[in-house]
């Protein structure tokens, strides 16, 4: 059985599934995939439900009524995980934007290296995007300054979504109190993750944007990012931060 789980989460990536799937189990290191699909009415689930028959061990099905926000996803993706034996578990998203042959990078730097959680970072080298219009790179790599700055965390890409977390992780942060459900959501895994003292490595990727399918990027995910931040370094100040 595998030991590390790539959680996707999924909303209308029909376009995408199948081939993210297939690319990750043609990995020279064995991944399983746990797929947390948001009621796509594409048939995402369909598809995948299909996929299950011939990776009936490796490949993985959460559904959920409806569309509920990243962080959820995610949250829901990372107690399924906790319920099995899984020591390394990843954040990964299904269109491609991140390549999947860094999943074998990101898990290195936890089992080889001993750090407990791994970032795929866009700025860690300067700025690695590919196919982004230059007021959304600014913004991306804007915001990531901004949070560096709030929160005083040594990360460049504050909110990259591509990530291995080692076990221990997710079992010492309470996921009950994970307040961001957008993808702020990163920002605040990250902050407790850092406020805990685990060891943390940002390896150099390349963010390659997505080609098939749109994009859920919205002005509320952005607003949350940018206020929900001050809040909760206030709340760390004061020691009223839950973690």
């Amino acid at each position: 059985m595998a030991n590390a789980l790539v959680v996707i989460p999924t909303y209308n990536e029909i376009e995408n599934i199948e081939k993210i799937v297939r690319t990750v189990f043609a990995l020279q290191r064995d991944f399983a995939i746990l797929v947390v699909d948001d009621n796509s009415p594409d048939g995402t689930s369909v598809l995948v439900s299909q996929l299950q028959s011939e990776f009936p061990s490796r490949l993985h099905l959460l559904s959920r009524k409806g569309k509920m926000g990243l962080g959820t996803a995610y949250i829901a993706g990372f107690k399924w995980a906790m319920e099995e034996t899984y020591e390394y578990i990843f954040e990964m998203d299904a269109d491609f934007s991140h390549n999947p042959n860094d999943l074998i990078r990101l898990y290195n730097t936890c089992h080889k290296e001993g750090f407990d959680m791994a970032i795929g970072s866009r700025y860690i080298t300067g700025v690695n995007v590919v196919n982004w219009p230059m007021n959304r790179v600014l913004m991306s790599w804007g915001a990531s300054k901004y949070v560096q700055w709030v929160t005083g965390m040594d990360i460049h890409d504050t909110t990259a979504g591509f990530v291995c977390y080692k076990r221990q992780v997710l079992e010492h942060i309470n996921l009950d109190t994970i307040r961001f459900i957008g993808y702020a959501f990163q920002i605040e895994m990250k902050f407790k993750t850092y406020l805990s003292a685990f060891k943390i490595k940002e390896v150099p990727v390349v963010f390659t944007d997505r080609t098939k399918g749109t994009s859920k990027m919205s002005s509320g995910i952005i607003s949350e990012a940018i206020f929900g931040v001050l809040k909760m370094k206030m709340k760390s100040i004061f020691n009223r931060l839950e973690i």
